[in-house]
């Protein structure tokens, strides 16, 4: 099972991939793959906005001793295969008993960052709350881990003296402080990394993002109406 469902987000990875090597990538790190973006509708010409503004997600708390958070060890800059992985492991390893978003971790990811989108995560504010799956993960308190593997992808370019990219396939679990385990981060990430010259440290510039479809959790499944807790975002 684990297989297929890599294929499958591997191949509709490849065909995001197609669409973002003729277009400009996502600017900014995250926004579709690790931020909660809200839908822009059209205008409608009132002069009231129709929703109200929703207040930013406030900043995680300062990590405490007990706080578990990836430790990437030492990393080898001139590797892009290495780089990306520690930016995935970092920016998809949460603490919710610490972090009251995705966010928090993104701004701990942004050391493998180019300044260019390390400043945009600086600047992102996120809105509307980090979602039902996050509000299950805070009710454990729980932290989450992540399995990070690289795919060679039959139409990735090849990698420049200035430019690579990298097909990760991100698998992760949830950790409550009770004792509880569930499903953490599941998805598909093509990094784009740059670098000045031959020598110079890697640094992921951009990133797509296909998130891997979840079944319902088999609690919400089994009573109707009952609110899911493993939604789909």
């Amino acid at each position: 099972m684990r297989k297929r469902s890599a294929r499958a987000l591997r191949g509709s990875a490849a065909t995001a991939l197609t669409v973002a090597t003729g277009l400009a990538l996502l600017s900014g790190c995250g926004l579709s793959d690790h931020r909660e973006t809200g839908a822009q509708g059209a205008g409608t010409g009132s002069a009231q906005p129709s929703i109200a503004p929703k207040a930013p997600v406030p900043p995680g708390k300062p990590l405490g001793p007990d706080a578990h958070v990836p430790d990437t060890g030492v990393v080898d800059d001139n590797d892009a295969t290495a780089v990306s992985t520690a930016w995935a492991e970092t920016t998809y390893g949460y603490d919710t008993k610490y972090d009251t978003s995705p966010q928090d971790a993104v701004l701990r990811g942004i050391r493998w960052c180019t300044e260019r989108k390390a400043a945009a995560e600086r600047g992102y504010r996120p809105a509307g709350g980090p979602g039902n799956e996050w509000i299950t993960w805070a009710r454990h308190r729980a932290w989450t881990t992540v399995d990070v593997t690289s795919e060679l992808e039959d139409d990735a370019p090849p990698d420049g003296e200035r430019i690579a990219y990298r097909s990760l396939v991100v698998s992760g679990t949830a950790h409550g402080r009770d004792g509880w385990e569930g499903t953490g981060p599941r998805l598909n990430a093509y990094v784009k990394l740059v670098r000045a010259g031959v020598g110079k440290p890697w640094r992921v510039d951009d990133v797509t993002v296909v998130e891997a479809a979840r079944p319902p959790s088999p609690s919400t499944s089994a009573t109707a109406g009952a609110p899911s807790d493993d939604p789909r975002q």
